[in-house]
């Protein structure tokens, strides 16, 4: 088996290489988050109304949405390296057009570009699975996956940060140049993977309902992170409001929250460990209870205007919803190397789309029934994943032990 149709090193991955995983699936993935917290500058630049201002991030994720579909499954079909490089590419295209802007047209145009290309960090994480041996492979797993994380939490205090030193325009430049240089650099250091078996990009898309059909563990675990990371959007969607409306926090003390929160991503490299360890299912149970509590902690701390009391509630949140994530990920990537792309484009799908509606459900709930309504629907959702989750222990009566 030569270098370039390789799916697996037995070595391991290079703790360099798993930091140019980590850091190019952070990278990626940040491109979907920074125009959050800079609606309101963009819009007023671009005589965007009002009305329309969340358009700002619904084109990015409609567009990631569609890569997710249309282009995560080519990791099973094209060479990965290419692929990536070439998603990086339309990216830093998007960036480009998106600080170049002078239209609320084409700045929209630019970020349905951005999250569509965006999908890149999709196409890493089974990457680096690929080329991690069984033994390790959830370790690995876990570590790329704390740099996207890193990726979704450091996103909207670099870009407040920036766009208030220079302007929202230097946020996506930056971005952008980062990701060239990014881009040099894979080129050169990540290997060649040639898929087997592909049957072509046409019949890969078709094969999609079939696998989600025939594949049990890819429903179970897409439910139970989707409702987990329903609770990360619904949390991180409204906190800031509560620590502008409720804590007085400018711009500068919502990003240090953010920061502080991103903390939670340390978690990542512990949880691949224990799946290792042959500790998934206890591990997911605990994760799904943590969310549970750390919202109660959350409401009681706002209750008692406690900030160091929200920042435990967000550090939990964050650990947990990664912990489940790593789980999932590695449990499915222990299925089928040939179906990696697939398996992964079809549980992100899933996961994005209920976050997407947690994200619209969140705002609304916390308009109207403020941060106790928020913790009540965080609860909630943390509940019904456990509720999913108990159903594991349920047997069969053909296959209970006699």
């Amino acid at each position: 088996m030569n270098a370039k149709t390789s799916t697996s090193a037995p070595d391991g991955l290079s703790a360099g290489l798993t930091w140019l995983f980590a850091i190019g699936c952070g990278l990626c993935v940040a491109n979907i988050y920074f125009a959050q917290p800079l609606i309101e500058p963009i819009s007023t630049a671009l005589d965007l109304h009002a009305g329309l201002a969340g358009l700002v991030m619904t084109l990015t994720q409609l567009g990631y949405g569609a890569g997710l579909i249309l282009l995560v499954p080519l990791a099973d079909v094209i060479e990965n390296r290419r692929l990536i490089l070439l998603a990086m590419g339309g990216a830093v295209a998007g960036l480009v057009g998106a600080a170049a802007s002078m239209s609320a047209l084409t700045f929209l145009a630019a970020s349905f570009v951005v999250g569509t290309c965006a999908v890149a960090a999709q196409v890493l994480v089974p990457f680096a699975s690929h080329l991690a041996p069984d033994a390790t492979r959830g370790k690995v797993v876990g570590n790329v996956m704390a740099g996207l994380l890193a990726g979704i939490m450091l996103a909207r205090p670099f870009s407040s940060l920036v766009a208030a030193a220079f302007g929202w325009r230097a946020v996506f430049a930056v971005s952008a140049a980062l990701m060239a240089v990014l881009m040099v650099v894979i080129a050169r250091a990540l290997p060649e993977r040639v898929p087997h078996g592909s049957v072509g990009y046409a019949r890969t898309l078709q094969s999609l309902p079939g696998i989600l059909w025939h594949t049990p563990l890819l429903r179970r675990r897409a439910l139970y992170q989707g409702l987990m990371f329903a609770t990360f959007q619904a949390f991180w969607t409204a906190v800031p409001l509560v620590l502008a409306h409720q804590y007085g926090l400018g711009q500068a003390g919502i990003a240090l929250f953010a920061l502080a929160g991103a903390a939670g991503a340390l978690a990542a490299p512990w949880a691949g460990r224990l799946a290792d360890r042959g500790l998934t299912r206890v591990a997911t149970g605990v994760a799904m209870a943590t969310v549970a509590v750390s919202f109660a902690i959350g409401a009681v701390a706002v209750h008692l205007h406690s900030l160091a009391g929200l920042v435990v509630a967000a550090l939990l949140v964050d650990a947990a919803v990664q912990v489940c994530q790593v789980l999932s990920i590695r449990s499915l990537y222990m299925l089928a190397p040939e179906l990696r792309g697939r398996l992964n484009a079809l549980f992100m799908t899933f996961v994005f789309l209920c976050a997407a509606i947690a994200s619209g459900s969140a705002a609304a709930i916390y308009a109207f029934h403020g941060w106790d309504g928020l913790s009540l629907l965080g609860g909630v959702l943390a509940l019904l994943a456990l509720a999913a989750y108990a159903t594991e222990f349920r047997r069969p009566r053909a296959l209970a032990p006699t």
